[in-house]
C-alpha cells in the first residue's frame, strides 16, 4: 500500500526562537522600597497545542488506506461490533445506510492512533456516489461518530472539510484520543488525518532538486504558525489534486480545538530554468543564450462546492 509521502516541515527560525525565550525567561523579582512583600513578574508563555521545541522527533504523516483483508483481526473485529451502531448513526444523518451495497476501507491515521477510522462508500455510478466516515474508539470511554460527506453525489450539509458538524466531531475524536490535552508532536499528520477524514485523500508535495522534471510547479511548504495569543494555525498544500491543487488551513486554540478549518486553490510558484549556453571548441567563448523557458501553471479559480472523488470501492 503506497503511504502518502510527507513534505518535510519547516519553520521560520525567528517565530521557534522568540517561542522558546519566552518559555525559558526567568521570573523577574520587583522590591518595592518600604514595602514588606516582594512583586514577581511571570513571563508571557503562549498556549500552544502542538510540541515544537528542537528536541521532539518529528514524525512522518501516514494516511494509509486499507481493505477489510488487510486489516489487523483486532480491528476487524472492531469493526464489526460498531456496525450497528454506525448504522444507527449514519441512519440518523440521513445516509440511507440499510440501501444499496456499501463497502469500507479502513483510514489509518498515525497521528489519532487510539481510534479506527473506515470510509463507506456505495457508488451507483456517475452522480450517485455516497460517501461517508466512521471513527471508532478503541477503549470503552470513548463512542462511535459519523462524519457526513456526500450523500449521492451532493453535501448532505456545506461541503464536509469546511463543515461546522466535521469540526466538531474531529474535535470530540481527539479529546477521547488526547483526554490530557497534552502538546503532541505530529502536528502535519494532525492536518492530514482531519483532511482524510473529511473526505480527502491528501498528498503532500515533495521539493525536488531537478526543478525541470516536476510533475507541477513548486506547492508552498507545510506550516505551522504560532499566533500573539497561542494556539496554531496549520497549512499544507495536497497535491493531489493537480495541476488544481488545494491549500488546507486549520487554526487551533491553545487547547488543541480545531475552530475553522478551509481550503482554497494553491499559490503554485513558477519553475524558470535556464540551459548552459554553448560554448565554442576553440575560443571557449560563449556562443549564444539560449531563451529562458517558464512554467506558469493558470491562474487558480474559485473553489466551489465540487464533489469529493472517493477512493475505488474494495471489499
Amino acid at each position: 500500500m503506497d503511504r502518502i509521502r510527507p513534505l518535510i516541515p519547516l519553520f521560520s527560525l525567528a517565530l521557534l526562537a522568540a517561542h522558546s525565550a519566552a518559555q525559558q525567561t526567568p521570573t523577574v523579582t520587583v522590591h518595592v522600597p518600604g514595602a514588606a512583600v516582594e512583586k514577581v513578574r511571570q513571563p508571557l508563555v503562549r498556549p500552544i497545542p502542538f510540541a515544537i521545541d528542537s528536541t521532539t522527533p518529528w514524525t512522518s504523516p501516514s494516511v494509509e488506506f486499507r481493505s477489510v483483508d488487510q486489516m489487523s483481526p483486532q480491528d476487524r473485529l472492531l469493526a464489526a461490533n460498531a456496525e450497528s451502531s454506525i448504522a444507527e448513526h449514519a441512519g440518523h444523518t440521513g445516509l440511507e445506510f440499510n440501501e444499496g451495497q456499501w463497502t469500507y476501507r479502513q483510514v489509518v491515521c498515525s497521528a489519532l492512533p487510539n481510534h479506527i477510522f473506515l470510509r463507506f462508500l456505495r457508488n451507483n455510478g456517475a452522480g450517485d456516489v455516497s460517501v461517508f466516515t466512521a471513527s471508532i474508539p478503541r477503549s470503552e470511554e470513548g463512542r462511535v461518530r459519523i462524519i457526513p460527506i456526500q450523500l449521492r453525489s451532493y453535501s448532505l450539509f456545506s461541503p464536509a472539510p469546511i463543515n461546522a458538524i466535521t469540526i466538531s466531531t474531529f474535535n470530540h475524536i481527539r479529546a477521547e484520543d488526547n483526554p490530557e490535552g497534552s502538546p503532541v508532536a505530529d502536528w502535519l499528520g494532525t492536518a492530514f488525518c482531519y483532511a482524510t477524514l473529511a473526505g480527502g485523500h491528501p498528498q503532500a508535495a515533495v521539493i525536488n532538486q531537478d526543478p525541470p522534471t516536476d510533475k507541477f510547479p513548486v506547492a508552498n511548504k507545510a506550516t505551522l504558525a504560532i499566533p500573539d495569543q497561542g494556539g496554531a494555525i496549520l497549512s499544507f498544500t495536497d497535491v493531489s489534486t493537480a495541476p488544481k491543487s488545494l491549500t488546507w488551513t486549520m487554526k487551533f486554540d491553545g487547547k488543541g480545538k480545531l475552530l475553522k478549518a478551509s481550503h482554497a486553490p494553491a499559490a503554485l510558484i513558477p519553475i524558470n530554468w535556464v540551459h548552459p549556453a554553448p560554448l565554442d571548441a576553440k575560443t571557449r567563448q560563449l556562443l549564444a543564450y539560449p531563451a529562458t523557458e517558464t512554467d506558469s501553471p493558470s491562474a487558480p479559480q474559485a473553489v466551489t462546492d465540487h464533489p469529493i472523488a472517493p477512493p475505488s470501492a474494495q471489499k
